[in-house]
Parts: structure tokens; C-alpha cells; sequence
């Protein structure tokens, strides 16, 4: 297993988030930064960086521009999600700049219920433990 932090992106990790997009800016600062459960914007993953993560769920939440419709782009992501998901069991959640843009409201009410679910599911995981 990889280690989380890679310090080597420390640097570009601080740049983005000095420079959050309008829409991660739009989430963060209206929705995830004071939001019951901690998240974590432009959070080191391995080789990767993370719009946002909540490390007690084990979620990570990106947010795609348009250019992320395009195959590169989108066989990029596809590596990186199973990346995280392989390396560290982390579930990945993504949304467009559009439903950011014009759903929000749908867009915060599935990542609570999302967030919901896997506090619930890691609870009953812990509840069926062995008994020895």
C-alpha cells in the first residue's frame, strides 16, 4: 500500500487551494466547510490530489469541467478512481461544474446522504466484528 501523503505535491496542493475553481469555491465555502462531517479540500491522495475528502467516511468528492467529457480525460479518471479506491478503499463521487452551477441544492442533498450512508454502513461493519 502507498502512503497517503506524498510530499511532493505539497506545493501544488497549496496552489490549488489558494485557486479554487468558482464551482469547488461554490461547494466549499456554502456547503462542505461547515458541514457536520470534516472535509478536506485539495487533500494529498498518493500520486493524486483530491478536491475534497472526508477522511471518516473515506469519501472523496471531484468536481469535473467540461474538459473531463473528453476520452483523455475521462480514461484519466477511470485510472485515478480505481487508484484510490484500490490503495486506500476510498469511494470517489463526481459531479459536473454544471450541477454545481445548477443543481446545487441536489448536488449538497446527495453528498449528505452519500456521507449518510457510509458513516451507517462503517458503523454496522464495526458492530460485526468477531467476537473472540
Amino acid at each position: 500500500m502507498e502512503r497517503k501523503y506524498n510530499n511532493k505535491l505539497l506545493p501544488q496542493a497549496r496552489e490549488l487551494r489558494r485557486n479554487l475553481t468558482p464551482e469547488e469555491r461554490h461547494l466549499w465555502y456554502d456547503f462542505l466547510q461547515h458541514y457536520p462531517v470534516k472535509f478536506h479540500k485539495q487533500k494529498i491522495l498518493g500520486q493524486y490530489i483530491a478536491d475534497f475528502y472526508c477522511a471518516k467516511t473515506k469519501l472523496v468528492i471531484e468536481l469535473d469541467g467540461n474538459q473531463h467529457g473528453i476520452e483523455d480525460f475521462a480514461s484519466y479518471d477511470r485510472i485515478r478512481t480505481d487508484y484510490l479506491r484500490k490503495e486506500f478503499g476510498i469511494i470517489v463521487i463526481r459531479f459536473r461544474n454544471d450541477d454545481i452551477n445548477v443543481n446545487f441544492r441536489d448536488v449538497c442533498n446527495y453528498i449528505d446522504k452519500a456521507v449518510k450512508a457510509l458513516i451507517s454502513r462503517n458503523s454496522d461493519d464495526s458492530q460485526q466484528g468477531s467476537p473472540y
